[in-house]
């Protein structure tokens, strides 16, 4: 089933990618497979090891499926002093 999403991204993300969020429709089961979509558009190399990714302002899991009109995020880490 296909749902459309708004994605949200941050740090090195946002900046591989040019745009603070889109919105995007998906037949990804899971988060996981999302952000394998994502990798593959944008030419992203962060694996998902390394990033957090939340749903509608709470951290997930990335088996957790995308949820129709959710917001999602990809958090990678991000260092300051």
């Amino acid at each position: 089933m296909m749902v459309t999403v708004t994605l949200l991204y941050f740090a090195s993300l946002r900046e591989r990618t040019d745009v603070a969020s889109e919105s995007v429709s998906t037949r990804a089961n899971d988060l996981a497979g999302l952000y394998a979509e994502v990798q593959a558009r944008h030419g992203i190399a962060w694996p998902r090891e390394h990033l957090r990714v939340a749903m509608n302002g709470e951290f997930a899991h990335w088996h957790d499926a995308p949820v129709e009109g959710s917001e999602i995020a990809f958090i990678p880490p991000v260092s300051g002093g």
